[in-house]
């Protein structure tokens, strides 16, 4: 179906890029793709897929809004605390583009639940701030033949990577097994600058527009790593998918 004149005129500014154009923008209404987490990366990542027009965004989070959550998660707001998380991203992502569906999923991760999740879509992006559940959406990804983009965030740094079947490394292959309980702190111990999920999480949402445009590089068999207090950005580059992965090696 083609645009109509009211979404030609919300996304002119796309449709005039090279690489986009109608065609590019129809793709994105065709899209279909999962965020787990709605928090700190979890809301850019989603606001910046809404806005770009993508025609159907899936979320997945289990937790409640927490006054402590405002200082970075900008999909929430101060009259949602108590709300669960979804139902407040549904909300203010319709309000920005009620061309976009929103399909909330109020509960945490599972590893039955999100190999049956990720099946219905497109990409994946992993917002979530626990090795466990990154390790899951990994594992569950590779199994389904589907690409996911990974984010972390911690203190004043953050990094992404992407993965695509087939075409470099997945998560596992770099991180091998879930660190020990306690070994590795996490933001609420160390903290986080409100501002870095947003840095990171728009990234994340390029990759994912420029996986469904079929546009650009990706991150694929590199790491981009943010040093938010020298403001500096470095890759390291990978070899290709370890023949000794748990996920992908053929295990």
């Amino acid at each position: 179906m083609a645009l109509t004149e009211e979404e030609q005129n919300r996304y002119a500014r796309h449709m005039i890029l090279e690489g986009v154009g109608p065609e590019g923008q129809e793709k994105l209404r065709a899209a279909k793709v999962l965020i787990v987490g709605a928090g700190g990366l979890g809301s850019p990542i989603a606001m910046y897929l809404a806005a770009a027009g993508v025609g159907t965004i899936g979320i997945a989070d289990g937790d409640r809004v927490e006054l402590s959550n405002l200082q970075r998660q900008i999909l929430h707001r101060t009259g949602g605390i108590g709300t669960m998380k979804v139902d407040s991203a549904r909300e203010t992502l319709q309000e920005m583009n009620p061309h976009v569906r929103v399909i909330p999923y109020p509960y945490r991760i599972t590893e039955e639940r999100i190999r049956d999740l990720v099946k219905e879509y497109d990409i994946v992006l992993d917002a979530v701030d626990n090795f466990p559940a990154k390790f899951m959406i990994n594992d569950a990804c590779v199994h389904a033949g589907k690409p996911f983009v990974h984010g972390g965030i911690l203190g004043f740094s953050g990094q992404l990577m992407t993965y695509v079947p087939g075409r470099g490394p997945c998560y596992r292959c770099i991180f091998e097994e879930v660190p020990p309980k306690g070994a590795v702190p996490d933001c609420s111990e160390v903290g986080v600058m409100g501002v870095l999920p947003g840095i990171i999480g728009t990234l994340q949402a390029l990759e994912a527009l420029k996986y469904i445009l079929g546009i650009g590089t990706l991150l694929v068999g590199k790491m981009l790593i943010f040093d938010g207090l020298k403001m500096q950005f470095r890759t390291v580059q990978f070899d290709g998918p370890s023949p000794d992965c748990k996920a992908c090696g053929g295990h």
